[in-house]
């Protein structure tokens, strides 16, 4: 029987097994043509309802915000502490894993100096050093006419180029509407949406700042920002994996 640390959540070496075999050849190039790729559940329903039920433990969590209060939107969301639960904790390290080369060849591409180790702590390390500490993994907790602004995530000097987010509500069960929502700005042209649906479990990558394109005369630099559109009725949970910590 597996391990159950304080808070209830099950050990999930299963989570490494369902990244590794994500077709990543599709994802990379989802992310180059798009700027997003949707992925099969890479939750069980079980590990989606151990999360929800966290989200009232105040222990496992080192701060609250109010959305409406900040002009973010209208819901709130908590910032995991240190312990992450263990399934957060391996899909943050075995998602930065395969995304290290991509985020590399990214910012490559548009010309900015930056290395990403091959595992999360060494990266984890780089935050620290620019006083970088705070986990970043978050939960979020929408109600009926709950909506999320458009924004980035972004805490401090460090960040990476990708991030990584899960519903764990069922759509058309637990909640309507609620889709994730990406505006690409591209240069001296009108922004770009799109709109994903997520199932309970699956997974959504995407850029945490900007992404490189290709154009007429070369690659060029378009920023991103996402959010999540107005829950028509019910509650929706998600997981945000953000790998950069914050200051």
């Amino acid at each position: 029987m597996p391990r159950m640390p304080a808070g209830g959540v099950t050990e999930a070496p299963p989570v490494a097994r369902r990244l590794a075999g994500l077709d990543w050849a599709a994802v990379e190039r989802a992310l180059d043509e798009w700027g997003w790729a949707r992925t099969p559940p890479l939750l069980t329903p079980a590990e989606c309802d151990e999360l929800i039920a966290l989200y009232d433990v105040d222990a496992r969590f080192r701060s609250r915000v109010d959305m409406e209060r900040h002009r973010f939107g209208r819901g709130e969301y908590k910032y995991f502490a240190e312990p992450l639960p263990p399934v957060v904790a391996a899909l943050r390290a075995h998602a930065y894993a395969r995304l290290a080369p991509i985020a590399a060849r990214w910012e490559a591409a548009l010309g900015r100096r930056a290395s990403y180790p091959d595992a999360l702590d060494a990266f984890l390390a780089t935050c620290a050093r620019r006083g970088q500490h705070k986990p970043t993994p978050l939960l979020l907790r929408y109600h009926e006419d709950g909506y999320n602004c458009l924004h980035q995530d972004l805490y401090g000097e460090v960040y990476f180029p990708l991030q990584l987010t899960c519903v764990l509500s069922r759509r058309g069960v637990d909640y309507t509407g609620g889709e994730s929502v990406l505006v690409e700005q591209r240069p001296r042209a009108q922004s770009r949406g799109g709109v994903v649906v997520l199932e309970q479990g699956e997974g959504l990558f995407f850029p945490t700042r900007h992404r490189p394109a290709r154009g007429a005369r070369g690659t060029y630099r378009v920023g991103v920002r996402h959010g999540v559109s107005r829950i028509v009725s019910g509650q929706r949970y998600s997981l945000g994996i953000i790998f950069h910590n914050a200051a």
